[in-house]
């Protein structure tokens, strides 16, 4: 066999795999958000100097590098003046915001109450938002409405389309 016949058909083959096979191409894939992990039945315990803030307890949870994500959530807000409790079905924890929906129970230590389906609770400035219906109470009187914004600190509310019973002190 001639030297040059060899290169030929290796010079050709060459070609013909460069001409005749394709790559296979292959799509780089962006995970924008990656879960961290994932827990069932746990319970999250905020510390600062003066002893225990936040205290949040779920059935499952989902930790993302910013945030948790939760079911069946009961968390509770001892960072300020009163004692803060609010249980709800699912519920985003996130740069101390707390976004809430389905089955809201928002309770204080001096006998506030209120029920709504959506809120969202800053435990920064301990106000909680609410766009939808909800029912509030304290002691005999009563407050529903289409909306409302409770802030903790000064122990305001504000309110749309209330209907309010309010018990006068004896």
């Amino acid at each position: 066999m001639n030297i040059n016949i060899f290169f030929i058909s290796i010079f050709a083959g060459l070609l013909s795999i460069y001409f005749f096979f394709k790559p296979i191409k292959i799509e780089e894939q962006v995970f924008v958000d990656i879960p961290l992990f994932e827990m069932n039945k746990f319970t999250l315990y905020e510390l600062d100097e003066s002893g225990l803030t936040t205290l949040m307890i779920g059935k499952n949870t989902t930790r993302y590098s910013d945030r948790y994500v939760v079911s069946d959530i009961n968390f509770t807000d001892d960072s300020k003046e009163y004692l803060v409790n609010i249980v709800a079905n699912n519920g985003i924890y996130k740069n101390k915001i707390l976004k809430l929906k389905d089955h809201i129970y928002f309770s204080r230590e001096d006998g506030l109450t209120f029920q709504t389906e959506q809120a969202e609770y800053d435990q920064n400035s301990n106000i909680i938002k609410t766009d939808g219906k909800y029912l509030s109470s304290m002691g005999n009187s009563t407050l529903s409405g289409d909306s409302l914004v409770y802030y903790g600190l000064e122990k305001k509310i504000k309110s749309k389309n209330i209907f309010a019973i309010y018990q006068l002190g004896e």
